[in-house]
């Protein structure tokens, strides 16, 4: 497992009845969790006095009840270097995912021992925590994400960290259609992040799904790769697929055409109370 465990702002504190209890700087949050199966051993305190707890609804999606005044966002550090607006949304999401930063830490190293300028694709790319690595360890960046939304708050959270004069461009468009007129264009790029999603539909009832739909993706990107790729990294956290798949995946795509390695694993956040770890997600890594 690959475990984020250097964070300061941020804390898995404890897990336990389908729920897990977190320190987002000095706010602690209740939220669910599908993964938690497991028993709460004892309700302590600080579980009852959370700032703020997610309720689920039985008709779908759910609401938070604060236990204190919020402020509507606040900003949270990753190792000095990056920093983030977490905001509780109605989805239950705050705007970042921590297990994340074993990636962040993992492409800064990369880039920043590329001996050469490295230009980086970012896809399904939410609020931009890979883009911000990647923008601060000196690469040129593409961020890509469907939703308007999320990357306006990339942008804000680029500017947060103090780099919004770094080549970062912004794109809102729907990801598989912004790779096919890459494709077409001729551009290239020596690094691709991608954290497709389980299924999605487009705006013209196209369908996807990950299960039919990431291999022939992988091979529509490898075409907007240049001819010495530096990685390629696949994020997911669809339940039932196992980290040897995208291995297996990684190693048909990459391997057999670029050489270079492949490691793959869950990845997940230690559990302050209990020492046991939450597995939050795999990936597959590709480098050469």
């Amino acid at each position: 497992m690959f475990y984020a465990k250097d964070w300061v702002d941020y804390e898995l504190l404890d897990t336990g009845g389908g729920e897990k209890l977190e320190r987002w700087g000095t706010i602690v949050l209740r939220r669910p969790d599908p993964q938690i199966i497991w028993p709460l051993e004892k309700e302590t305190p600080a579980w009852r006095q959370a700032d703020a707890h997610y309720h689920r609804s039985s008709s779908g999606g759910g609401q938070w009840q604060q236990h204190a005044e919020l402020p509507e966002r606040w900003t949270i550090t990753y190792d000095q270097k990056l920093s983030f607006y977490i905001k509780p949304t109605s989805f239950k999401h705050t705007g970042l995912f921590p297990e994340q930063a074993v990636n962040w830490k993992w492409m800064i190293d990369k880039i920043q021992n590329a001996g050469r300028p490295i230009k980086v694709l970012n896809l399904f790319a939410y609020t931009g925590g890979a883009s911000l690595a990647c923008a601060y360890a000196g690469a040129e960046v593409c961020h890509v994400d469907a939703s308007k939304g999320v990357v306006q708050w990339a942008k804000e959270n680029l500017h947060l960290s103090g780099m919004g004069s770094r080549p970062v461009r912004f794109i809102t468009d729907d990801v598989f259609k912004f790779v096919q007129r890459e494709q077409r264009r001729g551009s290239k790029y020596d690094a691709i992040i991608m954290d497709p999603p389980s299924y999605g539909r487009g705006p013209n009832g196209e369908t996807w799904k990950l299960e039919d739909d990431l291999f022939p993706f992988i091979q529509t990107c490898q075409t907007i790769l240049t001819d010495n790729p530096l990685f390629l990294l696949i994020n997911s956290y669809t339940t039932g697929i196992s980290a040897t798949v995208l291995q297996n995946i990684l190693t048909m795509a990459m391997k057999r055409k670029h050489g270079g390695t492949i490691s793959s694993g869950e990845i997940g956040l230690p559990i302050t109370h209990s020492g046991l770890m939450l597995p939050c997600g795999i990936l597959g890594r590709w480098e050469s």
